[in-house]
């Protein structure tokens, strides 16, 4: 089969902007002289449009720890409700991006779901300047910035489709992680931007922080990413590519409905990025309410442990590329599952104050085994698929075989969009559990979760004779 080299014009060209008809990555002449140019270049713009995808939907997370602050009169549930509200939108938008994506061509959706999540980031801004804006409306707004967490299924099926298989974890790692590093941004950046008219006179008059007696700019939180979201759309536009080997209707990606392998993935992400998303949530006001009065604040502390998680999941996805998906994938559950025991027992109860030290290092050890869980299952993921297809063409034609290597490339990517989607919804029930429930219970809870999680990966994909070894 040829190869098309780079210069050609029409479709057929790589140039920036361009849609691409032919993609070869496992090629290894293509892939040294063009396809790793454009895939990284690609990659690179795909990582800050996400991670500011992630900034959006993470927002509420540090910005409720300020709001009995300046004179927002709200219950401690109240303000768990505002921090797990983006967790609906942001899965269920998930699922609809995973499909949208491939249809109209990731360049052009990149740009369009960048752009568009300027106007919660400008609403929220306005809002938080008037303590009077009811509590349905900060809900509503709430409901809007989870939009910024749907990009990242479109995001990760559209990398995974420009990299060889042998880079497939450790690109989708740098994608995944680094985007997940907006969670960590936002918590450590905003709580720096609101104690100071950084902004100017355009982002509007202070609140009175009646606790300090100072005054505070929570509108800056908000107003600072807009200016970033545009110059973002517009780099997505103009540099990324659509590749003609992702796009798909939805009447063909909906077959992964009926595989098997995209509902126990989807199980498995949901226990790492699950896990990962609704503690960054939940951290904050976990903090506030169980330490704070010894001292501790959740701005100081919260943001640590996203960003090890964001980080580690390049390491998983790299682990994978050499030993295995499925080997990483458990050892991130056993370790989540302990470092969760670790936390429970340094929570205050009674009149007995807890260990914060304790509390802490436990969960930051819950988030490094979370990060590295997530980069294994979406290695596991494009090898289980692509291993299926291709042992079903074994001995065909060499047409058959490339029509099973493209239908394995779609049905991965759908899959990796939908797991992520459902996964996304422990930015929901995670800080919904604490809100309603004991936090010990909620805890003891996700260990028992962990523990479905070990056993599924065990007998699919890891023991001897796993029916899609991975």
């Amino acid at each position: 089969m040829s190869t098309p080299t780079a210069g050609q014009t029409g479709t057929d060209s790589y140039r920036p902007g361009s849609t691409i008809a032919d993609w070869h990555p496992e090629d290894a002449t293509f892939w040294r002289t063009t396809g790793h140019k454009v895939a990284k270049r690609n990659l690179w713009i795909s990582i800050p449009a996400l991670m500011l995808g992630f900034v959006v939907w993470q927002v509420w997370s540090v910005t409720v720890v300020r709001l009995g602050d300046v004179g927002f009169g709200f219950s401690k549930s109240q303000l768990f409700w505002l921090t797990a509200i983006p967790g609906i939108t942001g899965g269920t938008f998930r699922i609809l991006y995973t499909f949208i994506g491939p249809i109209f061509g990731e360049r052009k959706f990149t740009a369009f779901s960048t752009i568009i999540l300027i106007a919660p980031m400008l609403w929220l801004g306005f809002a938080l300047q008037d303590t009077g804006t009811p509590y349905w409306e900060l809900a509503l707004i709430a409901a809007v910035c989870g939009i910024g967490g749907a990009n990242f299924a479109s995001s990760m099926a559209n990398i995974g489709f420009f990299f060889p298989k042998s880079e497939k974890g450790s690109a989708n790692g740098l994608n995944g992680g680094l985007g997940n590093l907006g969670v960590s941004v936002v918590q450590l950046v905003a709580p720096l931007v609101v104690t100071a008219a950084v902004l100017g006179a355009p982002a509007g008059d202070p609140q009175r922080d009646t606790k300090k007696n100072a005054d505070v700019w929570l509108q800056n939180g908000a107003f600072l990413w807009v200016p970033l979201l545009v110059i973002m759309a517009v780099l997505a536009w103009f540099l990324m590519n659509d590749l003609k080997v992702a796009a798909a209707p939805f009447s063909q990606q909906k077959i992964i409905f009926k595989r098997k392998h995209n509902w126990l993935m989807t199980w498995l992400y949901v226990g790492t990025f699950g896990s990962f998303i609704g503690f960054a949530a939940a951290l904050p006001m976990l903090i506030k309410d169980n330490f704070s009065a010894q001292g501790y604040q959740a701005t100081t502390y919260a943001w640590i442990g996203p960003a090890i998680g964001a980080l580690t999941r390049w390491l998983g996805g790299s682990l994978s590329d050499k030993i295995g998906g499925a080997k990483v994938t458990m050892l991130s559950f056993v370790g989540m599952a302990a470092s969760l025991v670790v936390v429970i027992f340094a929570i205050p109860t009674g009149g007995d104050q807890g260990n914060f030290w304790t509390f802490y290092i436990g969960f930051l050890a819950a988030f490094f085994f979370s990060g590295i869980g997530n980069g294994s299952t979406f290695r596991q993921i494009p090898v289980i698929f692509r291993d299926q297809h291709t042992q079903g063409a074994a001995g065909k034609s060499p047409e058959v075989q490339a029509a099973a290597l493209k239908q394995s490339e779609m049905e991965a990517g759908a899959v990796t969009g939908f797991s992520s989607a459902i996964a996304a919804y422990g930015f929901f029930f995670i800080p919904a559990m604490f809100a309603n429930f004991a936090v010990t219970s909620s805890l003891w809870l996700f260990i028992g979760f962990y523990a479905t999680c070990l056993v599924v990966c065990w007998w699919f994909y890891a023991r001897k004779g796993a029916e899609a070894p991975s």
